[in-house]
């Protein structure tokens, strides 16, 4: 039987919570339909009085009390949210210069650090709920300081599996799995698994979720959504359990219109001086913002990049395939100019190293104890455990041991030998040879076919069952995350078993302007997503059939 953890803690603080005020009815002049609400309305709504940034978390809030104990996406709800909603509502009446996102519910996946509430990375010996201790971080990390800045209500933390180590699922959390609200059968895509479900059944506008190969790609993918997958070094990492922090790792939105993502990248892009590395960004964020540029987006006369063996040589599922020629028929009767495999001859395929089950290639990884080490470091003097040698005393199991979820990382000699000193840098050279690999074809392939951007498939087949062993092919993972290309997953239709079908558009590095207006040209041509229907109970799902 799957344990939805916690479920009583869960629902007592979300009860106590919502209690704090009146009974808030939805209507038709009220607030608008949480699941197809966006920024801009939620905004315009504020703005003209027709309700408060209070009454639209609490019909947030009693939308995941009602919801959340059967998807299982949030796992940590912010106590203190009302109280965040009543100060965008005292500075809105006072006549303060609000930030963009003044009183606008949003999630965040568990591994990036909100000060006060614990970061459990999934993991039960870093879970008080699961018997384990609580990491609890002193600092907000940037992102979530710039989510602040901006005037969100941060509604809570959302499911991941351990350690971000699956881009599939929430599985092994130990929350329990989360469902996918778009197909509830299916597996949800990982390791932001819980944002996604929550920003598709309507909990919250947008979300924040995290990659290092996949994991916002497949969970965008899989429950019709938006998600972006920035450029490295766009947006900061600090104060991310990290798998590549300083190699792979980027944080991105995931949410339920291109409008709605461009407008949280234009909230998390840039440089600070917490995290060094985006000091790349500077000159590479649109003065204009990313949102204001997508303004007259068209997809007329537009060169587009098609999947091919030049690029990948896995080849998609009949079903697959055929809901791929209906997009390339969509960008042709759009005026786009397609392209059939640019890669071909090219090399592109031959940089890949995929190495086990998964055929995932792992190369930057390298980095992880060094990343850790220092992560821990971060969370302040009094946190449990402030190094990777703290953590496995703390833990009493070792995640990168024999049986450990991170044991795969010692195929990589580099990751060994950091492991007995973390806090070195590690050796990095077999990473950025390959990084230097793919920036150079991509670029020339680019160029030589005067293309604009490139349009795949996101994974080669649909979703598999929730409890499936089958691991799907992502068409941009690992060479994306290796390369530090952006790539945005927009949704272009659904399987004959309704899970979602979605495309990834993909350019070169700091290319987010214009794959954001490609992206957005291509959803207002289609409108392909659906919203999806929810269930109260998933009582009949509750059960794993293979156990």
């Amino acid at each position: 039987m799957i344990r939805i953890p916690d479920s009583s803690t869960v629902a007592l603080i979300l009860a106590v919570v919502a209690l704090q005020a009146a009974p808030f009815a939805l209507s038709a002049d009220g607030v608008p339909d949480l699941s197809t609400l966006s920024v801009d309305s939620a905004q315009q709504g504020l703005r003209d009085h027709r309700f408060t940034a209070r009454e639209l978390t609490e019909a947030s809030l009693a939308r995941i009390t009602k919801f959340n104990l059967g998807y299982n996406a949030i796992i940590t709800p912010n106590p203190n949210a009302l109280r965040e909603a009543d100060d965008a509502d005292r500075r809105r009446a006072a006549g303060e210069i609000l930030g963009p996102l003044a009183g606008v519910p949003v999630v965040v996946k568990d591994t990036i650090d909100i000060a006060g509430l614990p970061t459990t990375a999934g993991w039960a010996p870093l879970s008080r709920r699961a018997g384990g201790v609580d990491l609890v971080p002193e600092r907000d990390s940037p992102v979530v300081a710039r989510l602040r800045a901006a005037g969100a209500v941060i509604l809570g933390k959302t499911n991941v599996p351990v350690f971000s180590a699956s881009a599939q699922n929430a599985n092994d959390s130990w929350a329990g799995p989360t469902f996918n609200a778009a197909a509830p059968t299916r597996q949800p895509g990982g390791s932001s698994a819980g944002t996604a479900t929550a920003v598709a059944a309507g909990f919250a506008v947008w979300g924040l979720g995290e990659e290092t190969g996949g994991s916002i790609q497949y969970p965008a993918g899989w429950q019709a959504l938006v998600g972006i997958k920035p450029t490295f070094g766009l947006v900061p990492t600090t104060g991310v359990v990290p798998l590549g922090g300083s190699t792979r790792d980027v944080v991105g939105p995931i949410a339920r219109t291109v409008r709605d993502a461009a407008a949280a990248l234009d909230v998390l892009a840039g440089y600070t001086p917490e995290d060094p590395k985006t000091v790349a960004a500077i000159g590479h964020v649109p003065a204009r913002g990313y949102a204001a540029g997508l303004a007259g987006a068209t997809l007329r006369g537009r060169r587009i990049g098609l999947y091919g063996p030049g690029w990948l040589a896995t080849p998609l599922s009949s079903e697959t395939r055929r809901l791929y020629e209906a997009t390339v028929t969509a960008l042709r009767l759009a005026g786009a100019i397609v392209v059939a495999d640019p890669f071909a001859g090219s090399g592109f395929a031959a940089i890949a190293r995929p190495t086990g089950a998964w055929r995932y290639d792992q190369r930057g990884e390298e980095s992880v104890a060094y990343d850790l080490q220092n992560y821990l470091a971060r969370l302040g003097p009094v946190a449990a455990a402030r190094s990777v040698a703290g953590l496995v005393s703390l833990a009493g199991k070792d995640p990168f041991g024999e049986g450990g979820v991170l044991a795969y990382e010692r195929d990589q000699p580099a990751f060994v030998a950091s492991l007995a000193a973390p806090s070195s840098p590690p050796d990095l050279r077999g990473f950025l040879a390959a990084r230097e690999q793919y920036i150079a074809t991509l670029n020339k392939v680019m160029e030589h076919h005067h293309l604009d951007a490139l349009v795949f498939p996101q994974t080669v087949a649909e979703a598999p069952p929730l409890y499936s062993d089958e691991f799907i092919d992502s068409t941009t993972v690992s060479q994306i995350n290796i390369g530090g290309f952006p790539g945005i997953v927009v949704p272009a239709g659904y399987y004959a078993s309704g899970t979602p079908f979605g495309i990834i558009i993909v350019g070169r590095l700091w290319d987010e302007p214009r794959l954001l207006r490609l992206a957005f040209a291509f959803e207002q041509y289609t409108k392909a997503r659906h919203v999806p229907r929810l269930v109260e109970h998933l009582a009949a799902l509750s059960a794993n059939p293979g156990k």
